[in-house]
């Protein structure tokens, strides 16, 4: 995608990155450079405003909880691989 306009960086670029521009987990530099994009570029805005309302009408209507069995099994998993993490690799 392109609105004809020349950026600093084009707009098949800030789109690539437009999901974790939106949760927030990008460093203040990239988030800047994005914004003053999307403060430029009508079209990317415009997508990037489609992908929030479809990320918040997503959220609203996933309100059920996973069963805790299943919670139970994820954790477990998480402290499994936490521990190997910590083990550091394995040297044969």
């Amino acid at each position: 995608m392109s609105c004809g306009k020349d950026h600093d960086v084009n707009c098949n670029e800030i789109l690539d990155r437009v999901y974790v521009f939106i949760d927030h987990e990008l460093d203040r530099a990239s988030s800047e450079q994005i914004q003053t994009h999307l403060d430029e570029c009508g079209p990317c805005l415009r997508e990037v405003d489609l992908e929030r309302l479809v990320k918040a009408l997503v959220a609203r209507s996933c309100t059920e909880r996973a069963p805790i069995e299943l919670r139970q099994r994820v954790m477990f998993s998480i402290r499994q691989v936490q521990i190997e993490l910590n083990r550091g690799p394995d040297l044969d």
